[in-house]
């Protein structure tokens, strides 16, 4: 018994050692830290961190820093990055790529221009050791980019600019440092920037071109989560090996990792959920915690020029970081709220600057007299760089959590809607297993981004009192649910009796004021006769809804290019936009790009939209439906194809169509496709507003209105 006691009262001894203990702690904190502190209005990222001073090594001790948590940190700071090249809008990074450079420059140049002044001058450092030293400042951490994701504004201009600059301000440091190491060890030579060259080139050729071929292939073979979700940990960790081994530090690597699995992780599918979901819960949070267990507020109490040079870094770290966001706002003309972003997400110091504080420590350049080390950066900067990590954190929480909700305040003000002026409810009438899935991952791809709860998935069962049709319609739904649910979305069941399944469907649609119906091909049956009878003779004769058929070979994220191909006239059918909406929403979501064929005067309309709301497209005038085979011929393995498609009382019908049923069956069993019949009665918002949709001079309003209900 004497024994058992001993044993338990081991345990509480401090630093604690007992492994389950310290991972209960850690929780605690995570859990508890940010309850805590939002009530005070203090932002839950910088609760984490005081936490993880108070019971850290420098505090009361709790815990150590050890491997295990400098593991699971590395792993949390590793995250951040890899979700900052995840959720990017890549459409929108390429537009935006230049300002993204200007600010990259900006925020490199004037911290390090001033730094290199201001230890040199001030301190006295040489110029080797200034350089060093201003690099710190050149480099930062987005330590507060999970505010901005949480509130939904990752995809927005300031954030876009933050993310790129942050990638092109963090490698041009680390170059930096590099170089004056190579200095230090006399190997700045040819051979040393051929090297670094080299491998800088076959690192990013690797990961940005090689990762996405391997990820498609993953993605197509493997199905189940838990292998996709291990995956995606593998190639972060992966890519920030081979980003070491290419003489940058690992947190770029991971940031490139997260650029080249971005398309093949839509936005809106249940992996990237779980992504999120996991490194918001547990990796970054203990990142945090990691960082402020470095935190020692007693080593300023050591001599005065600890507290010089500590006050002189952290006035030049979040001072010049203010200077080059306030220049990015006036170059580029952003508001007030944007800039205050930019400098929100920039002004942090914690990852880099700990990587270039800690490899100058260790570098030696000679002795003094009485034998001590001369080290390039001394135990000054080193101690001064825990201040500046505090309190540029601490900045950089308040600045980013007060302008992020500045500016979700004034998007939501400048939006006329956030969701399709439609009513928008989609649903799925499913049959066969097979395509539960693919249906549900297509809705939550075409759904408006408010829509998270008119989502419908129904079965409908002809003989009443059936046991076996019973379960199987339930084991459907609940795939269906299961599916949304992983994706934060709610999917509601539908079950009805009736012997004339599409009178019952009609009827569904009716009282569910339904928008979209989705109806999925079997890739057995394909379009057999008896679904083809059901389509043009049932399902179609319901004429307030968009009907979508969809077919899928493969997962929807795997696809990287989509041809959309439209009869003419298509525009004036009264649910056009509406449809038009779910093919945007769907290259917004997936990634992949669009190749938009169609008349003159359907590509002007197209042409009008991308003015207002940009996705990765390219648009070609066809005119000839004969000819159509010949854009099917074009088509590579991982293309999905979509047909706008119309009955013959539509405005928009083509003898051709009649062709299609048969041509799929063909030669197309083994790729994905969509075909979309606009409805032709709903009296919709955009022909309310514009009256003539076919009048020449109402494209452009045509546009203003799509661009209001994408915005």
């Amino acid at each position: 018994m004497l024994s058992i006691l001993s044993l338990n009262f081991s345990t509480l001894t401090l630093p604690l050692e007992d492994p389950v203990l310290k991972f209960l702690v850690v929780l605690i904190i995570i859990l508890f830290a940010p309850i805590l502190l939002n009530k005070i209005k203090v932002p839950h990222l910088l609760g984490l961190i005081i936490a993880g001073a108070i019971v850290g090594p420098n505090g009361f001790n709790v815990l150590a820093r050890d491997a295990s948590i400098v593991v699971t940190g590395t792993t949390g700071l590793l995250y951040i990055m890899f979700l900052a090249g995840l959720e990017i809008d890549l459409n929108e990074f390429k537009k935006n790529k230049w300002k993204s450079i200007t600010f990259g420059l900006y925020t490199f140049s004037i911290p390090f221009i001033l730094g290199i002044m201001g230890a040199h001058f001030l301190f006295n450092f040489s110029w080797l050791t200034a350089i060093v030293f201003a690099s710190i400042f050149s480099s930062h951490t987005l330590i507060s980019y999970p505010i901005v994701s949480k509130l939904g504004i990752q995809k927005t201009l300031p954030v876009n600019i933050a993310v790129g600059g942050t990638m092109i301000t963090d490698i041009l440091a680390l170059l930096v440092l590099a170089i004056c190491v190579g200095v230090t060890q006399g190997e700045v030579n040819a051979a040393f920037w051929t090297k670094i060259s080299v491998s800088m080139i076959i690192f990013s050729a690797v990961v940005l071109f090689g990762f996405p071929i391997i990820g498609r292939w993953f993605f197509k073979k493997i199905s189940d989560s838990i292998s996709q979700y291990i995956f995606v940990l593998v190639m972060i960790y992966l890519a920030a090996l081979l980003a070491e081994l290419g003489g940058v530090e690992p947190i770029i690597g991971a940031f490139f990792a997260g650029l080249a699995l971005n398309r093949l992780i839509p936005h809106t599918s249940a992996l990237m959920n779980r992504v999120e979901f996991v490194g918001n819960a547990i990796f970054i949070p203990f990142f945090l915690i990691s960082v402020g267990m470095i935190i020692d507020f007693s080593v300023f109490l050591n001599d005065i020029k600890t507290i010089e040079v500590a006050l002189l870094m952290t006035i030049i770290g979040i001072a010049t970081k203010y200077f080059a966001a306030v220049a990015t706002q006036k170059t580029f003309k952003l508001t007030k709220e944007q800039g205050g972003i930019i400098f929100g997400l920039s002004a942090s110091h914690a990852a880099a600057t700990l990587a270039i504080v800690m490899v100058g420590y260790n570098i030696i350049l000679g002795e003094t007299d009485s034998g001590e080390p001369i080290r390039l950066l001394d135990e000054s900067v080193l101690n001064g760089s825990i201040l500046l990590i505090l309190v540029s954190c601490t900045v950089s929480s308040f600045v980013t959590q007060k302008n992020a909700h500045q500016l979700v305040k004034a998007e939501n003000e400048n939006a006329v809607t956030e969701v399709d002026p439609d009513d928008e409810n989609i649903l799925l009438a499913v049959n066969h297993p097979s395509t539960v899935e693919p249906m549900a991952d297509l809705a939550l791809m075409i759904k408006s981004k408010n829509n998270r709860g008119n989502l419908y998935v129904l079965n409908i069962i002809s003989e009443e009192k059936n046991e076996s049709s019973m379960k199987n319609a339930e084991k459907l739904l609940h795939s269906a649910q299961s599916i949304g649910a992983s994706a934060d979305t709610e999917i509601k069941p539908l079950i009805r009796y009736d012997a004339d399944i599409i009178k019952g469907m009609n009827n569904e649609i009716k009282v569910n004021s339904i928008s979209d119906l989705v109806i999925g091909v079997d890739t057995e049956k394909g379009f057999s006769p008896t679904f083809v009878y059901n389509l043009y003779n049932g399902y179609l004769n319901n004429q307030s809804a968009n009907v979508l058929v969809y077919h899928s070979a493969q997962p929807v994220s795997t696809i990287q290019k989509y041809v959309v191909i439209f009869p003419a006239k298509v525009h004036l059918e009264s649910g056009f936009f509406h449809s038009l909406l779910k093919v945007w929403n769907l290259a917004r979501n997936s990634g992949s790009k669009i190749e938009f064929y169609g008349s003159e005067d359907i590509i002007k309309v197209i042409e009008n939209i991308r003015k207002k709301v940009n996705i990765d497209s390219s648009v070609i005038i066809f005119n000839n439906w004969s000819e159509i085979r010949k854009i099917f011929e074009k088509m590579k393995d991982d293309d999905g194809f979509i047909l706008f498609m119309a009955t013959r009382e539509m405005q928009s019908y083509l003898p051709e169509m009649q062709h299609v049923p048969n041509y799929l069956n063909q030669h197309f069993r083994n790729r994905n496709y969509l075909l979309i019949f606009p409805n032709q009665t709903r009296e919709s918002e955009y022909k309310k507003q514009t009256r003539a949709i076919g009048n020449m001079d109402d494209f452009m309003e045509i546009g203003n209105i799509v661009s209001r209900i994408f915005k």
